[in-house]
């Protein structure tokens, strides 16, 4: 895409992080945004902030892993500001404990998220764009889409499906002759609240039978916390790299150089058929690095 001035950016997950570093950045460039949330104070504050910026702003609540919920808020936006050009499925949610820790109901949270929030946001929006020829769509990955450090069970299953599912639709359309483009932005460490977002955690999936977390688990928590406050990519660096993606046609995104290297052992060990390297955590490789 060459023109963005005037088109319609949708952005799920829009209210805070990377998604509203990325209506920030669509706005800057002349776009009109749909911001999608489920969290209702953030959204609010998101919406007043970009309307105050002097931008098009339509938001409304959703939640990605309800069908009914997407199909609603596809129908606003096209209400308020018509057939949107860039789709970003951007919502996202984390979960850390070892796989034999997670329980039933912190699967159906992260993969409702993380996986359905995509599929029920390409069944929302893909086929438009397909009858245009024209526009793009940003998958949000992650670097856990090509690793499997301990801890993240459900949130790398998610993401190794994020990765692929863009990964599908490029080589399809591509295969069509498409005039819709896609991505797969797949962050390191980026300072946002992803590790936070049991906040956002619907009742009916509270994770009543895990363990409370230790002392010892909180103070670490605090220290990742702190540690990716300091350290980590900010948003709107990210948005950035998204604006020239789409506007290139890129279709990988990573952050940094950081996890190149462990992406590199993980392919040459598949190649070579060998065991799996021993990984660290995602929180013990944010304070070492």
């Amino acid at each position: 895409m060459q023109e963005l001035n005037g088109q319609v950016a949708v952005i799920t997950g829009g209210a805070s992080g990377i998604g509203l570093a990325l209506a920030y950045r669509f706005a800057e460039a002349g776009m009109a945004i749909a911001v999608g949330d489920v969290e209702e104070l953030a959204l609010d504050a998101a919406v007043e902030e970009l309307r105050n910026s002097g931008a098009n702003v339509y938001g409304a609540r959703l939640d990605v892993s309800d069908v009914e919920s997407m199909g609603r808020f596809s129908a606003g936006v096209a209400d308020a500001l018509g057939p949107p050009h860039v789709v970003c499925l951007n919502a996202g949610v984390a979960s850390s404990r070892p796989i034999v820790d997670h329980t039933l109901d912190d699967w159906r949270w992260v993969l409702g998220v993380n996986l359905w929030g995509i599929v029920h946001g390409l069944d929302a929006f893909l086929g438009g764009l397909i009858d245009r020829d024209a526009g793009h769509v940003v998958v949000t990955a992650s670097v856990a889409g090509h690793t499997s450090h301990p801890g993240l069970g459900p949130y790398n299953a998610s993401k190794h499906a994020a990765v692929t599912i863009a990964e599908t639709l490029y080589n399809e359309l591509a295969a069509l002759g498409s005039g819709v483009g896609v991505s797969a932005l797949c962050p390191g460490f980026v300072n946002t609240g992803i590790f936070a977002s049991g906040r956002n955690r619907p009742e009916h999936l509270v994770n009543r039978l895990a363990e409370p977390s230790s002392d010892e688990d909180l103070a670490r928590e605090r220290a990742v916390q702190e540690w990716m406050a300091v350290n980590a990519k900010d948003p709107s660096e990210v948005a950035a790299l998204v604006l020239s993606a789409i506007m290139d046609g890129t279709f990988w995104i990573f952050t940094d150089e950081d996890h190149r290297e462990i992406i590199s052992r993980r392919h040459n060990e598949i190649l070579a058929g060998r065991n799996p390297s021993q990984h660290e955590s995602i929180g013990q490789a944010a304070l070492d690095s």
